[in-house]
């Protein structure tokens, strides 16, 4: 039998109306405003969405000027928060809106899953906080808590798990305040009922619901099947200079970081002077050669374990370039132009950054 989630609701709206976070989205709750912090939000941190929401909405103010607007601004725009799949998804969807919806989200459920990145959660909050439809939004934080109170041990990765949750909730949510209430669990779940570490059960209006905590299941609930180990990847990442400008090559439209920009690269770690033996036998000519050290990124199912060098060089042919598909870029273009992943962070901090005086 499914557990009756309506006990849970005055507490959490009780609670809300005196915890909630204050955010840029929530202050003016425009559609289109919901809509990009809920995909921003995606797989980010909200400490870290703040400053690039509020940057993306001054630079693109609206659905007519995200549908325009360039790839590379867009990406620039996004650079840094990851997925970059989400961003162009985001001008995709904005091109169906003009064309299918006069330019307006559509204050649907159904019509906004049509649209290309928005799932049942993005739906379900958009519908819910913008246009006021009682709908739930189900995500990790909800399951989370949900499977918390009912001290339930379902596998919370399965969709059957999802989807039944799903309609339990759209049962009881309130029609005067769903917004609210999808809200409401998104702050418990990231202040209170967290996701690692020990939750802060004291603070939580529902602790004297919750099952998991009367009978000391918390570390055990939610349940998930172990993580599949990731693929490492050596790399050695190269910081190539010559006369003030840096050499830098467009990834392929397709996979990893697809049409992205990156510094060179090789795909296996290598000593310095394995790294000048190298490129002197492509014909390169190095004024210097210094390590910037080693540093990780982690994707999803990969990791890259890199290796990092500055290199000066003294000459280099246009033939080279070609060969090669690389262009040279300036540190202005680095900063305001072309987009880089955060992989490559730890190599431009070093150099470019602090010549820019940026932080």
């Amino acid at each position: 039998m499914a557990y009756d989630y309506k006990t849970i609701v005055p507490y959490l709206l009780d609670w809300y109306d005196y915890n909630a976070r204050i955010l840029p989205w929530r202050e003016n709750p425009k559609p289109y405003h919901v809509w990009i912090s809920e995909i921003m939000l995606q797989q980010t941190r909200v400490e870290a969405v703040r400053g690039y929401f509020d940057r993306f909405i001054n630079e693109i103010p609206s659905i007519d000027a995200l549908a325009k607007v360039e790839d590379e601004k867009l990406l620039k725009l996004w650079e840094g928060l990851g997925y970059y799949n989400r961003a162009r998804n985001l001008k995709k969807a904005a091109w169906q809106i003009v064309r299918d919806y006069g330019g307006e989200l559509p204050a649907d459920y159904n019509e906004l899953l049509k649209l290309p990145g928005i799932g049942s959660y993005t739906a379900g909050a958009i519908a819910s906080i913008a246009f006021q439809i009682p709908v739930a939004a189900v995500d990790g934080n909800v399951l989370r808590i949900t499977k918390r109170i009912a001290g339930s041990f379902d596998d919370i990765t399965k969709e059957k798990v999802k989807r039944e949750l799903s309609e339990d909730l759209n049962r009881i949510i309130p029609k005067d305040r769903p917004g609210d209430f999808n809200q409401s669990l998104m702050d418990l779940g990231a202040t209170v009922c967290l996701p690692n570490g020990k939750p802060l059960c004291q603070q939580c209006p529902l602790m004297h619901l919750c099952e998991a905590y009367h009978k000391d299941y918390i570390a055990q609930i939610p349940v998930k099947p172990p993580k599949k180990k990731r693929k490492i990847e050596q790399r050695t990442i190269l910081l190539m200079e010559y006369q003030d400008k840096y050499l830098l090559h467009q990834r392929a439209a397709k996979g990893l970081l697809a049409g992205l920009w990156e510094l060179p690269g090789i795909e296996e770690k290598l000593s310095s002077r394995k790294l000048r033996s190298i490129l002197n036998d492509k014909g390169l000519e190095i004024a210097s050669l210094k390590t910037l050290g080693e540093a990780k990124h982690i994707f999803s199912h990969i990791e890259w374990h890199m290796t990092g060098y500055y290199i000066n060089l003294s000459h280099l042919t246009p033939e080279y370039i070609k060969e090669n598909s690389f262009i040279l870029a300036d540190e202005e273009e680095i900063k305001h132009t072309y987009t880089l992943p955060s992989a490559f962070s730890p190599f431009l901090d070093q150099t470019i950054d602090k010549r820019l005086g940026n932080n």
